[in-house]
């Protein structure tokens, strides 16, 4: 397609650690009523209502916290709860706050949370959530190649406009699911940082002002 940047016109791409890289309605009961049957009595308990949106990630050694806010339009005391409680968390069921500080041995997705309040005689609860638990990365690598001149026609690049990194760890199939646009097409290096423990896959295109983007350049990999 004209206009997009040449892959085979970037020259290597160093990871920094000497590894090449090439860019290129109602329910019915069925029963009868008739006029003169007396409707329900109508309930002398308000429902109490619960608000709050929980945070879903937290790094391993941080602090996670969140407190709901309950409310009971009848003003009677609430008491909450909660299901699926990481193990590495603490709750009180007088406010509802959930805290806790994972440790590396807490890194994964704790699914199906859910917190409710209740007034003794009726419960309203949140949507169910989960909280992923991240290791901190502590590792980088530095990325350096040179800017495309020439356009896959051959004919003289003059609207590059940046580049995207893309990574994954290995081993690994399919997609990278871990990404980075670079809109100064001036430079020529890019540092990826909080990188964890492990091996990497690197890849790079260059874009140019219509948004046309290059096919991936060859694979750089590092290990940590």
């Amino acid at each position: 397609m004209e206009g997009i940047v040449g892959r085979n016109r970037f020259v290597q791409f160093i990871a920094g650690m000497g590894v090449a890289l090439a860019l290129s309605g109602c329910l019915s009961s069925g029963e009868d009523t008739t006029e003169n049957e007396a409707p329900p009595p109508p309930s002398g308990n308000a429902a109490p209502q619960i608000t709050g949106i929980p945070s879903t990630t937290v790094k391993v050694g941080d602090i996670y916290t969140f407190t709901p806010n309950g409310m009971d339009p009848d003003g009677d005391a609430l008491t909450f709860r909660i299901e699926n409680m990481p193990g590495w968390a603490s709750f009180d069921p007088a406010t509802g706050a959930l805290s806790g500080q994972p440790t590396l041995g807490d890194v994964r997705s704790y699914s199906s949370i859910l917190i409710s309040v209740s007034d003794g005689q009726a419960s309203a609860s949140l949507p169910r959530f989960a909280i992923n638990v991240t290791q901190v990365g502590t590792f980088t690598t530095t990325l350096t190649w040179t800017p495309p001149t020439q356009n896959e026609d051959g004919s003289t690049l003059i609207d590059l406009a940046g580049y995207r990194i893309y990574w994954r760890t290995l081993p690994a199939s399919g997609g990278y699911p871990n990404s980075v646009t670079i809109n100064t097409p001036g430079i020529a290096s890019y540092t990826v940082e909080n990188l964890t423990a492990g091996s990497y896959e690197f890849v790079a295109t260059a874009f140019n002002a219509a948004g046309v983007e290059s096919s991936f350049s060859n694979t750089a990999t590092r290990t940590f």
